[in-house]
């Protein structure tokens, strides 16, 4: 169901709710959040297996039609 509900919108509280990680913490009585999220970020705000935020290719620039003017 909350999937669904995610294809009209987010949700009224911006994200500032208490979300399913939360809840996972609680249910296995889990002090650390990061043990419990799916893609935790480290202190930069990179994320291990996504190697993200990084800069785009030149090929992905392409696939997307998109060009980078400075």
């Amino acid at each position: 169901h909350m999937l669904e509900a995610f294809t009209y919108g987010v949700p009224p509280h911006g994200g500032i709710a208490p979300g399913i990680d939360r809840l996972l913490m609680v249910l296995f009585n889990e002090p650390n959040l990061r043990e419990v999220m799916a893609f935790p970020a480290i202190a930069s705000g990179q994320t291990s297996v996504m190697d993200a935020p990084s800069a785009a290719t030149d090929e992905q620039l392409r696939e997307l039609h998109l060009k980078i003017v400075k």
